[in-house]
């Protein structure tokens, strides 16, 4: 399918990925009728995803100091629609107010400002997420992850839940999609422990007995598309 060309271009460093499997059911009404709910062995994904995003930059354009370089946390499933697989994403946090501002824009994508921070010791990464909004209880993750290989041969499931290219959102009514181009992920087994976790509070009960499959990725630069208008979406 020809495209018209990328228009934003970033650099991902240290890739944390934190899975865990959950039933169908319990998601299916979080996320847009549209959108199919994408299993692997008959279960649905939660995704948590962390990482340090570097020199983000409009085609064209330097990156601009102070903002092209923050923190993400991201939360997300797996979907389809009709023969296209990819994510639908719960929430998108950041620790760059203005980025989380003008990205937020038109609320196309759900970014959010939230206070992240990461350590350092010998090998092991820890980070922590906290947004809150008034008159809720803070949406919290504190996470520790080491990676524990080389580079490894992705199994069918690593495959499955990295290798996703569209994300969806619904928008003012409409199904939205963004095409994301980059190449395979190089990805690392690691060992995470999660040391606290509300996010996405109403699906706590299914990941809070369980530890993730985690994934870790060194470096990956990301070239974005225009957001545009699914055809043939349901209204």
């Amino acid at each position: 399918m020809s495209r018209l060309p990328w228009v934003m271009t970033q650099e991902w460093h240290d890739v944390c990925f934190l899975h865990w499997p959950i039933a169908p059911e319990d998601i299916r009404q979080y996320v847009p009728k549209e959108l199919e709910i994408d299993t692997f062995d008959g279960a649905a994904w939660l995704s948590i995803v962390y990482f340090q995003m570097k020199e983000m930059r409009v085609r064209f354009m330097p990156a601009i100091p102070r903002i092209s370089s923050f923190l993400e946390l991201n939360v997300r499933t797996y979907v389809k629609f009709k023969e296209k697989s990819g994510v639908y994403f719960f929430n998108l946090d950041v620790n760059q107010v203005l980025v989380a501002k003008f990205a937020g824009i038109g609320g196309i994508l759900p970014f959010q400002y939230a206070n992240i921070y990461e350590k350092r010791n010998h090998n092991i990464l820890t980070f922590q997420n906290r947004r809150e909004q008034d008159g809720q209880t803070p949406e919290i993750l504190i996470a520790s992850v080491k990676p524990t290989s080389e580079p490894i041969m992705k199994t069918p499931l690593d495959f499955w839940l990295t290798e996703r290219h569209y994300l969806w959102t619904k928008a003012m009514g409409m199904l939205i999609q963004q095409y994301n181009e980059h190449t395979p992920w190089i990805l690392q087994r690691a060992h995470g422990i999660v040391h606290e976790n509300t996010m996405v509070p109403f699906l706590m009960c299914q990941v809070q007995v369980q530890q993730p499959i985690v994934h870790y990725a060194e470096y990956k630069k990301a070239f974005l598309y225009l957001p545009m208008k699914e055809s043939h979406a349901e209204k």
